[in-house]
């Protein structure tokens, strides 16, 4: 049973940095797609970054590109999202999510919610300005 678990998340001020952590258990070689998905409130969740775990090849979406980077430890199945820069805008639900069957192709476009076949729980992001 795949389980997707977050954490991190927590309340700073605009500009400021946070790390947020996606420890993943019973993944397979097949579960190739990592994401990185946030719910601002009012608005339907989005893919943010994501990265294919069976290489480095990452993709990041308009709004964070520059300022958040995903990155892996595959061997502890660890997943990482600095964010850096932060701003009021990006206050929001922050979920790891996993993709299966999607190979490089994970990096290809933006996926959206239904491309993703597991979810962690969610870790709460704020940013104050």
């Amino acid at each position: 049973q795949v389980q997707l678990v977050e954490s991190g998340g927590g309340s700073v001020q605009a500009g400021g940095s946070l790390r947020l952590t996606c420890a993943a258990s019973g993944t397979s070689y097949k579960t190739n797609c990592m994401g990185w998905v946030r719910q601002i409130p009012g608005k339907e969740r989005e893919e943010i970054a994501s990265i294919y775990t069976g290489g480095r090849s990452t993709y990041y979406a308009d709004s964070v590109k520059g300022r958040f980077t995903i990155s892996q430890d595959n061997a502890k199945k660890i997943y990482y999202l600095q964010m850096n820069s932060l701003k009021p805008e990006d206050t929001g639900m922050y979920y790891c999510a996993a993709a299966a069957d999607f190979d490089a192709r994970c990096t290809w476009r933006l996926l959206v919610v239904r491309d993703f076949n597991y979810w962690g729980q969610g870790t709460q992001v704020t940013v104050s300005s």
